[in-house]
């Protein structure tokens, strides 16, 4: 895939993770915002680690100017995505690229988010517990629907 088409896909995933951000699915006593992540997914599969860290990055500063997230977004976002994209790179394997945007957001990011982001930038202390649970709700649903979506794709006759 040349270089204009993947900034081109990039562009658009950017764009339907903002879209679909204010979007969640209610769980219980909690509400999953699957969007993020399943574009990590498709991001880390059809571009690769580099770009699907750029789709993430852009989406969080933006979503985060619009007021539709919150800082967590960078560490959740981005850890989850790099690894993704590294994973799939690794093995070629789309169940092992959204592992990695499991691991990477779900307890990576989280344990970054309550240890590192929420003392340093907002001064609070934050329950790691609580975070790893909220994040990793989102990212599994995520990840599904994005597995989901690239299954869709290559009966379609997509090649990546």
């Amino acid at each position: 895939m040349n270089q204009t088409r993947k900034a081109a896909y990039a562009v658009v995933l950017t764009a339907i993770a903002v879209a679909l951000a204010p979007f969640f699915i209610p769980i219980g006593i909690t509400k999953c915002y699957p969007a993020q992540h399943m574009v990590n997914v498709l991001g880390a599969v059809l571009l690769g680690p580099w770009y699907a860290l750029a789709v993430a990055t852009a989406a969080a500063i933006i979503r985060n100017a619009l007021n539709l997230g919150t800082i967590f977004a960078f560490p959740g976002g981005m850890i989850g995505a790099f690894l993704a994209g590294w994973a799939y790179r690794l093995t070629r394997n789309i169940y092992i690229a959204a592992l990695g945007e499991v691991v990477g957001t779900g307890l990576i990011g989280a344990t970054v988010s309550a240890l590192f982001v929420g003392p340093v930038f907002l001064g609070k202390t934050m329950a790691l517990g609580t975070f790893i649970v909220a994040f990793s709700v989102s990212t599994i649903a995520g990840s599904v629907i994005g597995v989901l979506i690239l299954i869709g794709l290559r009966r379609a006759g997509m090649r990546w």
